[in-house]
């Protein structure tokens, strides 16, 4: 059964930071997977957010992510992670993981507040 987990949300203040990890499991080839991280806010549509090829090679932000958004991944451990520093309050959102073959994840809360 392909699976995608999502760990890591949490409430943070402004300006901090959170780091996503998403762990896929019975994938037969996820080493072979462009993965992305989209997000949803209350009340929003579904947003993209970042997009890593499947060797890592190419990557691609939304504007909303471009410098402070780090996406990375381990295919030894099935993971891909989302490293999100100099958080704003409107990245606030629910934060889903993608795979290339269609699978999401179940998200994981963010909420930036004070």
């Amino acid at each position: 059964q392909v699976q995608l987990v999502e760990s890591g949300g949490g409430l943070v203040h402004p300006g901090g930071s959170l780091r996503l990890s998403c762990a896929a499991s019975g994938f037969t080839f996820f080493s072979g997977l462009a993965m992305s991280w989209y997000r949803q806010a209350p009340g929003k549509e579904r947003e993209f957010v970042a997009y890593i090829t499947s060797n890592g090679g190419s990557i691609r932000y939304a504007e909303s992510a471009k410098g402070r958004f780090t996406i990375s991944r381990v295919n030894d451990k099935n993971t891909v992670y989302l490293q999100m520093n100099s958080l704003k309050p409107n990245d606030t959102a629910v934060y889903y993981c993608h795979a290339q073959n269609g699978a999401w994840g179940q998200g994981t809360q963010v909420t930036v507040g004070s």
